[in-house]
């Protein structure tokens, strides 16, 4: 399976894959396409970036338009046939939006019930017969509490970057989603890492399923280019208005640890006519959408956020990561950096390195040194 045109998709679908000149598929779909088409339930661990959206949306598709060819088309009324389980709003926005372009060419509705929006437009969405729902866990509890969803008729039940929903707390809405669905359903999890609440989701409702790592699940993709900076004194900032008087190729993501330090950094840009935007929590919900948006469409180069746009958030743009602050886990640095170096394209992270984070870019390095070997 070393092309799209191998799998046995729908023509509606190849023409659209052909449009976006999209023609090799990634190691993780090259594995999890074929399970996901012959209705098996699969776990996907995936590095950042590797194309696990695309993974179960062309799946979808093809699995629900083909049962509307048989004489089967859906009739009941905010009942979807597939339910995909994002962990916020703004990977809701982002996992409809690779589902649009097959949606026109295969006459399948998608709709979204996401938080950060109000119980009645979330109610207005749902209105009707539509095949797909793209829905965040906390939102759709509320309307299926309220009798106004039902997923009764659900036939593939997908949670997406599980691991950041469940470190969200997500667990038991996951969990009462689940039960809600068919015992016959279809089921998927995706996700870059295997944290121990994701270990308990798979234990629970995944006993069954086929388990699909990548080779470099948990790992550095080899087009990441790595630098460390040591830091004198504890003095960042001019280190950083060095590194931006460098011109890249696309947008910059600078890493801090907490809200105050995304703040104060942003404040410092801007006295120095910098112009960024922030991403972080405990902002107006519009306000960071919006500098988020900018941000995706290059009217802002730099975006100061907190690890709450490490993980899921694909802009296509991004070439170079710094982390102002390094972060103390592991698992979120490999979060961090999975923004860039994304579907094969090359990418640069920075790490600020101060006197006491010695220990940890010594940990890195050797992580790398045994990747590389494992590479060769």
């Amino acid at each position: 399976m070393n092309l799209f045109t191998d799998f046995n998709l729908l023509p509606s679908l190849q023409d659209t894959l052909k449009g976006k000149n999209l023609i090799q598929p990634t190691e993780i779909q090259k594995r999890t396409i074929p399970a996901l088409l012959e209705e098996r339930s699969i776990i996907g661990v995936s590095e950042t970036g590797s194309g696990k959206t695309l993974a179960f949306v062309l799946p979808i598709l093809h699995l629900l338009k083909n049962l509307e060819i048989k004489g089967l088309r859906i009739q009941l009324e905010s009942s979807p046939r597939a339910c995909v389980i994002v962990p916020t709003r703004e990977l809701g926005e982002q996992v409809t939006r690779v589902f649009k372009p097959f949606t026109h060419t295969t006459r399948l509705r998608v709709r979204s019930l996401l938080g950060g929006t109000t119980l009645e437009m979330g109610r207005k969405n749902i209105q009707g017969a539509f095949e797909v729902l793209v829905a965040t866990p906390g939102r759709l509890v509320q309307l299926m509490n309220r009798s106004l969803i039902y997923l009764n008729d659900v036939r593939i039940l997908v949670f997406d970057e599980a691991d950041q929903m469940l470190d969200q707390g997500f667990l038991p809405d996951a969990t009462q989603i689940a039960k809600a669905c068919p015992p016959s359903r279809q089921m998927a999890l995706f996700s870059a890492t295997v944290s121990p609440a994701v270990q308990d989701l798979m234990n629970k409702l995944f006993s069954g399923a086929e388990i699909i790592r990548s080779k470099g699940s948990h790992h550095l993709v080899p087009t990441l280019t790595t630098q460390n900076l040591t830091v004198i004194n504890g003095k960042r900032f001019p280190l950083l208005e060095t590194l931006l008087t460098k011109t890249i190729t696309g947008g910059t993501l600078i890493f801090a640890n907490t809200r105050q330090q995304c703040d104060q950094l942003a404040s410092e840009l801007l006295k120095k006519g910098k112009g960024c935007a922030i991403y972080r929590g405990e902002m107006d919900k519009l306000e960071r959408r919006a500098n988020l948006k900018a941000f995706r469409e290059g009217k802002v180069n730099l975006l100061i956020s907190t690890d709450l746009a490490s993980r899921g958030l694909d802009v296509d743009h991004v070439g170079r990561v710094i982390n102002y602050h390094l972060p103390q886990q592991m698992e979120n640095y490999i979060h961090r950096v999975g923004r860039t170096a994304r579907a094969g394209r090359e990418g640069l992270v920075i790490n600020f390195v101060t006197e006491r984070d010695q220990a940890w870019a010594s940990g890195l390095k050797a992580i790398q040194s045994k990747e590389r070997k494992t590479i060769r």
